[in-house]
């Protein structure tokens, strides 16, 4: 019986007792990785113990505002990552979720601002018009993970208790910022809503193209591919179309004028496209822009990129981040980067697509009957549990469905046993889910919710995830798992299971046993579903013969 089915079932049927514990399984492949685990508790493996802010060539300014921030010293992807975005090159970082991504490239750009705003008298000015002002841009396919990007940027203060470089938001309900910032975090369509908007004199594109000289695509494996692969190629074609400019004034030594000079769209391809909430972004409710009509939208070719890169000087750094970036494929963001950024660095963490050994995993198979029971006593083993040490922390738990139905009928069943429950998913508007969101880091307890909660969002301290609907896909199972365990920390995992569910979760218990990447037990939805009917035909025809 499906979740859904049963959130009118009778009282009697939701037991919340009675059942013996559920079994633990820790699933360890070497005698390395078992001593990871022990020593876990200390997090050595997280942070980079004998490395400091200063030694990888953070300013004393900016290192002072990092530790008034609670960050002492660096995770270990930061001292990787951090020294490779100072010398320029193009970065690729893929690490796992909660190893300190988002300050591995924050740190390292916002010291290249401070540098180059230390010989510019008017870096305080309050002009609301772009003007010759670096700028890092951050695209980010969702509202919630735009606005937590900002909040990381503007936590970092200066003597004064001021951000040391403004940062704002443009998405959803967040127009153009009155006050020019120094990090503009966007998604996609708002930034192309903005960028090809009414625009009299025909300037305001491609000044922001040239200001821009930082470029972060933050959850790349989501940006590159799918929905939003349409809108992202079309701003990359723009910015390299302006490094390509760039070069050629140089060279030539005349300077080319933004908004009078038509040579800007030469070499371009034209067309009328619409930008606004495509399919994915309806789906998990991501962006809330306006629809809006563009006209001599520059599109390109992909060929257009690496002609761009070969013959053109520099002028712009790319930074690509993800905690999934599977490269088996020429269509997968793995395989996407290596053809369009043949040369830029990549930075992977330890843990990339594996088996965390802070993570304690439960795995357990439920049937109709006892779906419910093994749900409810998950929930109260996680709420009982002593994960983190420290006692003042209040416990979080995230249980994920698959369906925003079923993320109902969870939160029905769990308000009618008793149990207080957070609801997050698409169908809820984005500021009951803020609400909601800042609710459970303050307060804690069970935060009920779809995959729209998987990605990005730094809540501290999730000490227990409970799957109560299997994950379908390889991207979604990491994302869930890596709510828990971040920073350091330990966490717990509880995936529960059906027959239906029994090979693919054979397959990643295995893939975790043999300390390989995950992501190689799963294959697409649908490939995968093709599988479990072919599987189903082939026992039906072994049972008549």
């Amino acid at each position: 019986m499906a979740l859904h089915h049963l959130r009118l079932a009778p009282l009697a049927l939701l037991r919340a007792a009675s059942l013996p514990p559920l079994a633990s399984s820790r699933a360890l492949a070497t005698a390395a990785a078992e001593a990871d685990d022990a020593t876990s508790g200390s997090g050595n493996e997280f942070f980079a113990e004998s490395t400091s802010w200063a030694s990888l060539g953070v300013s004393e300014r900016l290192a002072s505002a990092l530790c008034s921030a609670g960050l002492s010293r660096p995770s270990l992807v930061q001292a990787t990552c951090i020294p490779h975005v100072l010398m320029a090159n193009d970065v690729i970082v893929a690490a796992e979720t909660g190893s300190g991504k988002t300050h591995g490239y924050l740190v390292p750009l916002i010291e290249k601002l401070c540098s180059k705003s230390s010989t510019t008298k008017d870096d305080n000015c309050q002009d609301t018009t772009p003007g010759a002002h670096d700028m890092v841009l951050v695209l980010c396919p969702n509202v919630m993970l735009c606005e937590q990007v900002v909040r990381m940027a503007n936590s970092l203060l200066d003597e004064s208790g001021k951000p040391l470089k403004r940062a704002a938001a443009v998405c959803g309900p967040n127009g153009w910022p009155a006050v020019h910032p120094d990090i503009l975090v966007a998604t996609p369509a708002a930034l192309l809503n903005y960028l090809f908007d009414y625009d009299p004199e025909k300037r305001r594109r491609e000044r922001f193209m040239r200001n821009v000289k930082f470029v972060v695509f933050d959850e790349a494996d989501m940006l590159l591919c799918g929905s939003f692969e349409n809108q992202v190629i079309r701003l990359i074609n723009m910015l390299r179309f302006d490094e390509k400019l760039l070069s050629r004034a140089q060279d030539s030594g005349k300077d080319i004028s933004l908004g009078s000079d038509d040579e800007y769209h030469e070499d371009s391809k034209f067309e009328t496209a619409e930008f606004g909430s495509s399919d994915k972004e309806i789906e998990d409710n991501i962006v809330e822009d306006r629809l809006v009509k563009l006209e001599n939208s520059h599109v390109g070719a992909h060929k257009d990129w690496r002609r761009v890169r070969k013959i053109y000087r520099r002028s712009k750094q790319y930074v690509f981040v993800a905690a999934t970036l599977p490269q088996s494929g020429k269509k997968t963001a793995g395989g996407v980067l290596q053809r369009m950024f043949p040369d830029a660095v990549w930075v992977s963490g330890t843990y990339l697509h594996r088996h965390n050994p802070r993570l304690e995993r439960r795995w357990i198979e439920v049937t109709a009957d006892t779906q419910v029971d093994a749900l409810l006593n998950a929930v109260k083993y996680g709420l009982k549990s002593e994960v983190h040490d420290a006692k003042d922390v209040p416990r979080r738990t995230m249980v994920f469905t698959n369906t925003v139905d079923a993320a109902n009928s969870v939160s029905d069943i769990l308000h009618r046993v008793g149990i207080p429950c957070i609801l997050y998913h698409r169908e809820s508007s984005l500021k009951e889910r803020a609400n909601n969101l800042q609710s459970f880091r303050e307060n804690g307890g069970v935060l009920v919710c779809t995959d729209a909660a998987a990605r990005g969002l730094d809540v501290p301290n999730v000490s227990h995830v409970i799957q109560a609907e299997f994950a379908a896909c390889a991207v979604d199972f990491l994302h869930r798992v890596g709510r828990t365990a971040r920073a350091g920390q330990s966490g717990i995992v509880t995936s529960l299971y059906t027959e239906a569910n029994r090979d693919l979760v054979r397959a990643v218990r295995q893939a975790e046993e043999l300390a390989q990447p995950v992501e190689g037990a799963f294959s697409r939805k649908r490939s995968f579903r093709n599988k479990l009917k072919k599987q189903a035909l082939q026992k039906r025809e072994a049972l008549l013969s």
